[in-house]
């Protein structure tokens, strides 16, 4: 049986390559994000009975409503969500403001909230769905200059782990997939956001977008092979809980988690010292 898909952030990117997997697939999608005329550009070939075009905002929780109850009103279900918006502001942490930080959760983390929190219900009531969240290595490896960004990665991470302990027992899947460097427009000088304040005492290390920007364009994963690659596992009964895409994820985060199990062994015992002398009855 074909699958229904809601694709956040749609007309470019992952999202798009995801939308394309899905359709090419047998798939039915609602495609949304903010600029419906891109996703149309985009995904218009596709035969009209197999997809809907959903204005949303996804920092907006009112909007994620309104586009889930448009995919059951369309589709009848939601069998994969996929909550892919997103942006980054880059910078030294002293150099991102308040509001700049803010604005960055409220998207990425927020965003992704606010969908599963209108999809569940509908999942709930299937027994039934598939959840996949779009983090990044960022979300699981300290970057410099990431940390607006990586935060909101992290949170979805946590967010995303503790929710499928939760829902597993209605027959519902989530997945966090972390990407490396994948030719998107992430970096783009068109969406890519870098902090607004200079502070001289980060300024010998050079600028943030000296660092990061001759990396768009550069990138060596390509959308269209994720694309597929998440529709193969969305057909699987039990999907992994976390994926890692790409060979230059693979590099930097397998390290990561490697060197945080030496560090905690090797402080072992100090660990096991903090415990009290009661014992539960």
């Amino acid at each position: 049986m074909s699958k229904v898909w809601l694709v956040t952030s749609a007309g470019s990117g992952i999202g798009a390559a995801i939308t394309s997997a899905a359709l090419k697939a047998g798939d039915r999608v609602v495609a949304t994000g903010r600029n419906l005329d891109r996703i149309r550009a985009v995904h218009g070939a596709a035969a009209s009975e197999n997809i809907d075009f959903v204005q949303l905002d996804v920092a907006d929780a009112s909007q994620a409503q309104t586009a889930v109850d448009a995919a059951v009103a369309r589709f009848g279900r939601i069998d994969v969500l996929v909550n892919n918006a997103g942006y980054s502001i880059l910078g030294n942490f002293e150099a991102i403001t308040s509001a700049e930080f803010e604005q960055q959760i409220a998207t990425n983390f927020y965003g992704v909230a606010h969908l599963m929190r209108a999809a569940l219900p509908v999942m709930r009531h299937q027994r039934s769905g598939y959840i996949i969240n779009i983090s990044s290595v960022a979300g699981v490896v300290g970057q410099k200059h990431c940390s607006a960004y990586g935060a909101s990665k992290f949170a979805v991470e946590g967010l995303s782990l503790a929710i499928a302990e939760e829902v597993a027992r209605f027959g519902i899947n989530i997945t966090v997939v972390e990407p490396g460097f994948f030719r998107t427009d992430l970096l783009a000088p068109s969406n890519v956001r870098w902090a607004t304040r200079k502070i001289d005492d980060y300024a010998e290390e050079g600028c943030p977008e000296a660092m990061w920007g001759g990396y768009d364009g550069a990138q060596t994963g390509d959308p269209s092979k994720l694309g597929e690659a998440l529709v193969e596992l969305a057909g699987r009964k039990t999907p992994p809980k976390v994926f890692v895409a790409g060979s230059d994820a693979m590099a930097m985060v397998a390290p990561a988690i490697e060197a945080r199990l030496t560090e905690m062994r090797a402080d072992e015992a100090l660990s096991r010292s903090t415990d009290g002398a009661f014992q539960p009855a």
